[in-house]
């Protein structure tokens, strides 16, 4: 087992130079008297007593990238403790030391993670992203060609992959559990700031619109809706956001029918992404298409065409079941258009089924239910023979 620990050494050693990853590399030559602390450090337990052998390490040898190591493996140990405030004490000494350490800074988002400490993980993985980014743009080292460190630091990123991704999800799924839907908005924000390209920027993009829109603030959740159109005019989901926001106001309307129209129309051609089952497709695309059926029937019977609104908006109400708040505001849409065309049984009957639901528009569908004489009369229960 010695023999192995010793090898590796040496094999690390050698690659040292060669061995493409993104943050210092320190390297102990088998045989020393540091080998042999590390070597112990490795085996033993994440334990005080581990601790203790770093804490030796450090007062011997703990100079130069040799310190880099120890407050690494403090990091790593005390991770393993669940010690998070000693992960970040240890973890901005490293990164005083070398500040483009990205395993530290992986390893203190992984703290902040388990922590549920959503502060730090973002500041800790916008640290993360600095570091990528710096390592991207950096020029070639005098002995290195272009051409050579081109293919280093594909090759380095390539193999921190797993580590960035990891630290985007984490950073993605904070901001999704925090419930004030303007700080979520804000965090949506700072990561697409951090990773515009990552995997997860479009949907991001888009549930920063959805989260200004739950926090009210209309004019960033109309500008941040926007760009994504006019960087891509065919996301759906901002084209019926936008068609579900101006048809619910009253205003826009031309634009909130074209848009989702539009919205329909990609729909009928869309395809099933890789990460849905088809029973989740399946759910996406009806209330997609409900909202949109929905839209069209508000214009409509906004625009006082209510003969012409009541058909999509009887198209929507199947489509939008599953969610009870779109499915009550669609039913409330065409009990009015309903009553404005003097159809007062039918009104009455689609009102009923509004009032009845536990949704913002329960006591909207109640007034509207008294103004043309109550609700439906039930049907009498079948007499059993």
């Amino acid at each position: 087992m010695r023999y192995g620990i010793k090898l590796f050494v040496i094999l690390f050693f050698c690659a040292a130079s060669t061995f493409a990853q993104i943050g210092k590399s320190v390297s102990v030559a088998a045989g020393t008297p540091e080998d042999k602390a590390l070597s112990d450090i490795y085996a033993a337990p994440d334990t005080p007593e581990k601790i203790a052998l770093i804490d030796k390490f450090i007062q011997e040898y703990g100079k130069g990238d040799m310190e880099l190591l120890g407050d690494q493996l403090y990091v790593q140990t005390y991770l393993a403790q669940k010690n998070y405030a000693k992960v970040y004490q240890y973890g901005e000494k490293a990164l005083a030391l070398d500040p483009d350490s990205l395993p530290t800074v992986v390893n203190m988002v992984h703290g902040a993670e388990e922590q549920g400490n959503t502060d730090k993980l973002f500041s800790v993985g916008e640290k993360a992203a600095a570091i990528v980014a710096r390592y991207k743009a950096s020029p070639p080292p005098a002995s290195t060609s272009p051409e050579d460190w081109s293919r280093q630091k594909d090759l380095a990123i390539n193999n921190a992959q797993q580590d960035i991704g990891y630290v985007e999800y984490a950073m993605v799924n904070a901001a999704y559990k925090t419930t004030n839907p303007a700080a979520r908005a804000v965090l949506f924000e700072r990561f697409v700031a951090a990773f515009p390209d990552s995997p997860y920027s479009t949907t991001v993009r888009e549930q920063t619109a959805v989260a200004y829109q739950s926090a009210q603030n209309a004019p960033k959740m109309l500008k941040t809706a926007q760009d994504i159109l006019a960087a891509n005019p065919e996301d759906v989901a901002m084209l019926l956001l936008l068609a579900d926001f101006w048809s619910d106001k009253g205003e826009q309307l031309d634009q909130a029918a074209a848009d989702a129209q539009k919205a329909l129309d990609l729909l009928a051609q869309a395809k099933k992404p890789k990460n849905l089952s088809d029973e989740q497709w399946q759910q996406q695309l009806s209330l997609q298409k409900g909202i949109a059926y929905s839209s069209i029937g508000e214009v409509r019977r906004r625009k006082e065409q209510a003969a012409q609104a009541v058909e999509p908006l009887r198209q929507a109400s199947p489509l939008l079941k599953s969610n009870t708040v779109t499915y009550a505001r669609n039913l409330l849409r065409l009990g009015l258009a309903l009553s404005d065309l003097k159809r007062i049984p039918e009104a009455r009957a689609v009102l009923t089924e509004a009032a009845s639901l536990n949704s913002p528009y329960k006591s909207t569908a109640q007034e509207a239910l008294d103004k043309i004489g109550g609700a439906a009369p039930k049907k009498p229960a079948r007499k059993s023979s």
